[in-house]
């Protein structure tokens, strides 16, 4: 199936076996909404999607209650996050999220990975044509679920477009996209509806498509695994088609 492929699939293998960094970074989350709003998820939105999403890759309540007492602690350090853009190998806009305690550091080692694979670090906003901010929410599909009549009502919550897709152990899950503004309409509604959602999250969803062949695509993606490995990133996007 070509180098690519084998890549792709090699890759997806790792981040399984990177359950730690994600527990880490979905500690980075919980830390960062605490300090926001306090521990309590009643009444802190933010901390409530980030344990929400904690469940629903089975990070451990233990866990999760510790990251909130350790970031209720007045002196506990606190989080800056800073988006970074840039252009990879083959001209592929690359989009870098992160949260740090040492902004220094972590812009060092983001321009080192640029420039070491042939790429370079832009200016912030200059790929805000390319991506754009939404707000995505999954849930499980039950068998009783009307996806038609369950698009009109979520409407209502700012429901741009509402599709199924599989997830990683090849589940079905239906996906409610809205835009970034309404993130909090649509939680709302989905938790009055009584639809327990997997996980809510602000995702950027590239608006065109970067062609590139299966030996350039490899040299991008190791680009990627590269700054993924990084413990101040949080997410990474592309538009590598």
């Amino acid at each position: 199936m070509g180098r690519a492929f084998e890549f792709r699939k090699e890759r997806k293998f790792k981040r399984w076996a990177k359950m730690a960094v994600q527990f880490t970074r979905l500690g980075k989350e919980i830390a960062i909404a605490v300090k926001e709003g306090g521990p309590n998820p009643e009444a802190n939105s933010r901390l409530r999607t980030a344990i929400q999403n904690a469940k629903a890759v089975n990070m451990p309540k233990d866990r999760i209650e510790a990251a909130i007492k350790r970031a209720s602690d007045k002196d506990a350090k606190g989080y800056e996050e800073h988006v970074y853009e840039g252009y990879g190998p083959h001209g592929v806009p690359i989009l870098i999220e992160t949260a740090t305690d040492n902004t220094n550091r972590t812009v060092a080692n983001i321009r080192s990975y640029f420039s070491k694979s042939g790429g370079t670090l832009g200016k912030t906003g200059s790929l805000d044509f390319i991506f754009q901010r939404k707000s995505i929410f999954r849930f499980t599909v039950v068998d009783d679920m009307d996806l038609e009549e369950l698009e009109l009502e979520l409407i209502d919550g700012g429901l741009e477009e509402l599709y199924l897709e599989a997830d990683e152990e090849g589940n079905e899950v239906a996906v409610a996209q809205t835009s970034f503004e309404d993130f909090g309409n649509m939680q709302r509604l989905l938790e009055e509806m009584g639809i327990e959602v997997k996980s809510a999250k602000l995702e950027r969803i590239a608006l065109s498509n970067t062609e590139v062949g299966e030996d350039d695509a490899v040299e991008v993606l190791k680009l990627i695994d590269k700054i993924e490995e990084d413990d101040d990133v949080q997410a990474v996007y592309h538009n590598m088609a």
